[in-house]
């Protein structure tokens, strides 16, 4: 039991729950020896540092198994004693034949280990949604496995971001997303892509953020590339963006060392959806936010020095800030706003509407597939003059009037 007892420190285990799988082992084994009359018990004690079996022998004429014992031996027991009385009797472990010792350390064994497992699994699942630290241990196809302490965790290919390589030895902190029970052991499964592993960052580096005096509304990420994070205060004292930014810069600036310098653009959260869309693309790049009438779609103009830092690099700030707000966004400088905005009056208004287009020209129009004013923009005068009906005049007056309209 004191070899157990150490067993149980090394391990961490539960000493209750090894005492069970002890019993059970051990009753596995010498139960196999017994009947259900022998009535086996099995004690096993730290405190005693005693495993000891009990059990009811059978009294018979000459005894032939475990749970028998002879009349003449029985006599050793008890004074008056017949055929079929049991007798109460007590063996220590090692009084057993080796053969059911080797069957019960084998089923204690087995049990043990999936008590360790169990007991991993409980730790690993506490600290899932966490940030751990490990060592790279290997490199292989599925990704790198890594060292964190009482078990192997797996950074796999996809939860990797595309420039960041590491080699064996070198310290990885990542974001715990799944505990795997395998045959043999138990994987942790890491990511350094998920969204949560920025939150968890943020939460560590900005005590504002872990006190909850600042909210993280939500974040959206490309992995590598850009980040925005969307904050709210809770505490009218307190500015967000401020206590994101810290002194001279440094807190975010040691999130993006340890995003290997990631962009990470701060977001203020505002429940005016105009505001939190011109927050989310950049408020000094904005110059109006016009929102739909119906959907969740918006049109951002912008000074047309300005259009290429809105849309960002490979189209990511504009698509970073869509998902942020969950609204189709759309930039444009004020002059393609305005012409945006002819262009789907113009598609939306019938030929009728323009000047100089009678019902008869109309009708000649919609004959030959022209029927709305974009239709007669985008059309040549050439092409409209070789309508039956109408003349140059007229297409030129029609034409002049769709360019103006």
């Amino acid at each position: 039991m004191s070899s157990l007892a150490e067993l149980a420190n090394l391990k961490q285990l539960d000493k209750d729950k090894l005492t069970e799988i002890i019993k059970e082992g051990l009753y596995q084994a010498v139960s196999k020896k017994l009947l259900l009359e022998n009535e086996l018990e099995i004690i096993a004690d730290f405190d005693t540092n005693k495993i000891l079996a009990k059990f009811k022998k059978i009294v018979v004429e000459r005894d032939v198994s475990l749970g028998e014992i002879s009349l003449e031996d029985a006599g050793y027991y008890e004074d008056v004693v017949e055929i079929g009385d049991t007798i109460p009797v007590e063996m220590a472990i090692y009084e057993f034949e080796p053969k059911v010792i080797r069957n019960a350390r084998k089923a204690i064994l087995e049990k043990i280990k999936l008590l360790e497992e169990d007991r991993i699994m409980y730790d690993y699942e506490n600290q899932k949604n966490q940030i751990v630290s490990g060592k790279v241990r290997k490199v292989d196809y599925n990704g790198y496995v890594l060292d964190i302490g009482y078990a192997d965790a797996l950074l796999p290919v996809e939860e990797q971001i595309e420039e960041e390589f590491y080699k064996v030895g070198d310290m990885v902190r990542a974001y715990v997303v799944n505990i795997r029970k395998r045959k043999n052991d138990v994987i942790v499964i890491l990511s350094r892509t998920r969204a949560e592993f920025v939150k968890r960052i943020f939460e560590t580096e900005i005590p504002e953020i872990n006190s909850n005096e600042i909210e993280i509304k939500k974040i959206v990420r490309e992995p590598g590339m850009r980040t925005k994070v969307a904050v709210k205060s809770n505490e009218p004292k307190i500015d967000a963006l401020a206590s994101c930014l810290g002194p001279k810069g440094m807190r975010i600036e040691q999130i993006r060392k340890e995003l290997n310098g990631e962009l990470i653009d701060i977001i203020l959260w505002d429940n005016s959806p105009e505001q939190f869309i011109a927050n989310a693309i950049g408020q000094d790049l904005v110059e109006k936010v016009y929102l739909a009438q119906r959907g969740k779609f918006a049109r951002i103009i912008v000074a047309e020095k300005s259009k290429n830092l809105a849309i960002g690099k490979k189209g990511k700030n504009v698509k970073l800030a869509a998902k942020l707000t969950e609204y189709k966004l759309d930039i444009f400088t004020e002059e393609e706003f305005e012409d945006k905005i002819s262009e789907e009056r113009r598609i939306t208004s019938h030929v009728s509407d323009l000047d100089g287009v009678t019902p008869k020209i109309a009708e000649i129009l919609k004959v030959h597939g022209y029927t709305s004013v974009q239709d007669i923009h985008v059309a040549g005068i050439d092409e409209l003059c070789h309508l039956e009906g109408l003349g140059k005049k007229t297409v030129t007056k029609i034409k002049e009037s769709a360019n103006y309209f």
